[in-house]
């Protein structure tokens, strides 16, 4: 007799605004990395004017679902309100899943029943090494003390949470239009469990907005949100501009 497969479904969401230069590519990644172990895939399609949406449709088990309302956070709601799964997971159309990152978020909230969210850094693979070695010492050196201090953080395009959390905390607070949203789902989600981030679960995303900010305002910018967020529950930066 073959044994009931206990593992969690998981909706794997990934929101695109005129990303049709990587969307491809990451649902490449998605499929070849996830084991076919994933519910779903839901690519919320947030009022592109480009090839998002025909990219994304040619992929087979792929549902595409179109959120006319443009912002990440109004995307990410959508998404929720599409999904099936008991877990969410999320990621941007700008990233490529690495071996084993399913296997990961199967693995924690099976063993952990009190775990809300789980999250992890970022490995950005278009950029300097030199750049990248900054970028591991900023995860190691800072983010990661930060968050055994404060308790919680997650990074948007590198998440899980389960769905009833999300229920319970309201969903996504759509007045957010960019930085802090996702310490604001950190905050929120650890008042119904634990919220977890995890150094050895990466995800490999472009550089694009490190590139253009420069990695110093880029840091600055995501370091004053969060501590906004943990502070006074709301981000500092109000307006953001796309980077493509």
């Amino acid at each position: 007799m073959q044994a009931e497969n206990t593992n969690p479904r998981i909706s794997l969401i990934i929101c695109a605004h005129n990303e049709e230069k990587h969307i491809g590519e990451c649902l490449r990644s998605v499929i070849k990395n996830s084991g076919g172990k994933l519910h779903e895939i839901i690519v919320v399609d947030n009022a592109s004017t480009d090839r998002t949406k025909e990219i994304a449709e040619s992929f087979p088990g792929v549902r595409v679902s179109h959120e006319k309302n443009k912002g990440l956070i109004r995307a990410r709601a959508h998404g929720h309100t599409k999904a099936k799964g008991e877990i969410l997971a999320f990621i941007d159309a700008d990233t490529k899943m690495p071996p084993g990152w399913v296997d990961t978020v199967i693995d924690e909230f099976k063993k952990d029943k009190n775990l809300a969210c789980l999250s992890g850094p970022y490995i950005y693979f278009d950029i300097p090494k030199w750049k990248q070695a900054l970028v591991a010492v900023y995860w190691h050196g800072l983010a990661f003390p930060i968050y055994l201090l404060v308790g919680f953080m997650a990074v948007g395009g590198n998440f899980a949470i389960r769905k009833d959390v999300l229920d319970k905390m309201g969903g996504f607070d759509t007045s957010i239009e960019f930085y802090g949203e996702d310490t604001n789902i950190a905050r929120r989600a650890s008042k119904f469990g634990k919220v977890k981030f995890k150094l050895s679960m990466p995800m490999h995303t472009s550089g694009r907005r490190l590139t253009h900010h420069g990695i110093f305002k880029t840091s600055a910018l995501y370091i004053s949100n969060f501590l906004s967020e943990v502070i006074w529950h709301k981000p500092i930066t109000k307006k953001y501009k796309d980077v493509r």
